[in-house]
């Protein structure tokens, strides 16, 4: 047997020419002595139902055309509700699945596009823009404490509180990001030990590095800063946040035109600092009202490491880079809000290209191109900064790729190979820097060039693949 033989009466063999012999009952008129039986071609004839059928047939071709099996066009018809009654009379086949066939060879094959559907990594432009104005923010309590205090002798204290607050504060908003996945109380809970601790680590470091004395009470309000603020963006309170910093921007407006004297210059940031307490602790009170979840097995600590380690470098580089242009580090802490709306911009761009590719080689060009576009739209606008600014352009600007490049390997996952790059660029940079050995001062851009070059490297080998943004 050469192919399936047709169970149902009425099928295809009625669409061809049927060779029938001549019986007495059909003979034609004979013509003459040679008109002896032979064999009569004779076409179908049409079925008298055959116009209900092509009008039902066009009436939905619109959801018989991406059908691939005659199945699918029976189930579209019984969801329509046509008995096996309508069915015999109206269109004139015996049952459901035969009307289906017909309508199936009918109806030509179209595959059409699925409908766009809403971007799942869409950025919230204004948060991200907000969120690098307050990274920057709090820098203008130092601009108007700047007479109270001997700079000179005071900030390697206040820097070294720095550093570990912000090697401290990326591990613990991994954290509370994993426990956010368990419930609003378990994060919360993390936040407020893990805020307690980096806290009292920070001051007890610049303690160390100032050998005691009223430094260190400058630095327990700089790291106490810094954890209620850590807090209140992984919370996603960055309106808040923005009010309690309200006096700091007050006060540094009206420095150019009036001098506030002693008072308000150390009141103001105090006036800060205990508003953003004060909005921390009701943020904590809420969401630790909330119902505990169920029982869950914690993250390990392990787990968070690495992103305490990428900010212990990050904070390194920044601070080798500020060393000799404090203004261009002003420019790339405030990049950070447009960084992380670049961030979500290349994960929906991502998805998008899911759709759009074939083959794993095309995605992996899309990603190339996508991952150079995404760098040129945060590299170009700091340029002009960097020169207006007095710094190297190739050392700011290599610095924003590394750092970039990095955060968008953590944004998916990928943490151990940013943390590790990143640590050996800058701790080269700073045993070059420390020992004033050579390039000299061109070790920044070597180091972070070297650093961009092996991220986007990763990048595209991590990245690079549909599965990881399936």
């Amino acid at each position: 047997m050469s192919g399936p033989m047709a169970l149902e009466p009425g099928g295809a063999e009625q669409d061809t020419l049927a060779l029938r012999l001549a019986g007495t009952a059909t003979r034609l008129p004979r013509t003459g002595p040679a008109d002896d039986p032979t064999l009569v071609v004779r076409l179908p004839r049409p079925t008298p139902h055959q116009e209900e059928v092509d009008r039902l047939a066009a009436g939905m071709a619109d959801r018989i055309g991406p059908a691939v099996h005659p199945y699918e066009v029976a189930a579209l018809l019984e969801a329509e509700g046509l008995s096996a009654d309508v069915i015999r009379q109206r269109y004139g086949h015996p049952n459901l699945f035969s009307l289906a066939s017909a309508l199936y060879e009918r109806v030509p094959r179209a595959f059409p596009e699925p409908a766009p559907t809403p971007d799942p990594w869409r950025p919230d432009t204004v948060r991200c823009l907000l969120r690098g104005v307050l990274f920057a923010l709090p820098g203008l309590a130092y601009l108007l404490a700047a007479p109270l205090w001997q700079a000179a002798r005071h900030a390697p204290a206040l820097i070294a509180a720095g550093v570990v607050s912000w090697a401290w504060g990326q591990a613990l908003g991994h954290r509370a990001h994993l426990r956010l996945a368990t419930g609003h109380r378990e994060a919360g809970r993390t936040l407020l030990t893990g805020g307690v601790l980096g806290a009292a680590l920070a001051t007890a470091t610049a303690a160390v590095a100032a050998g005691g004395g009223p430094v260190t009470l400058a630095a327990a309000g700089q790291s106490l800063y810094l954890a209620a603020a850590g807090v209140l963006l992984v919370l996603a309170r960055e309106r808040l946040l923005l009010a309690a910093l309200t006096p700091l921007a007050a006060g540094a407006a009206v420095l150019p035109w009036w001098e506030p004297g002693p008072v308000l210059r150390a009141g103001l940031p105090l006036l800060a600092l205990a508003a953003t307490l004060a909005a921390t602790g009701r943020s904590l009170r809420g969401v630790l009202g909330a119902p505990p979840a169920a029982a869950a097995r914690r993250p390990p600590l392990t787990a968070s490491l690495p992103y305490g380690l990428f900010g212990l470098a990050a904070a390194l580089l920044v601070l080798l880079e500020g060393r000799r242009h404090p203004y261009a580090v002003i420019v790339l802490t405030v990049s950070m809000g447009p960084a992380e709306w670049l961030l979500y911009r290349y994960r929906g761009r991502s998805v998008a290209a899911l759709r759009v590719t074939a083959t794993p080689t095309a995605f992996l060009l899309r990603s190339a191109g996508l991952l150079a576009l995404c760098l040129l739209a945060y590299l170009l606008p700091l340029t002009p900064a960097a020169l207006l600014t007095g710094a190297d352009p190739a050392a700011l600007l290599l610095l924003a790729a590394t750092l970039w490049t990095a955060l968008l390997l953590q944004a998916f996952g990928v943490a151990w190979p940013s943390a590790l790059i990143c640590l050996t660029a800058a701790g080269c940079a700073a045993v070059v820097t420390l020992l004033r050995l050579p390039p000299g001062p061109a070790v920044m851009p070597l180091c972070c060039g070297a650093a961009a070059l092996c991220l986007s490297v990763c990048v595209l080998l991590r990245l690079g693949r549909p599965a990881v943004h399936a």
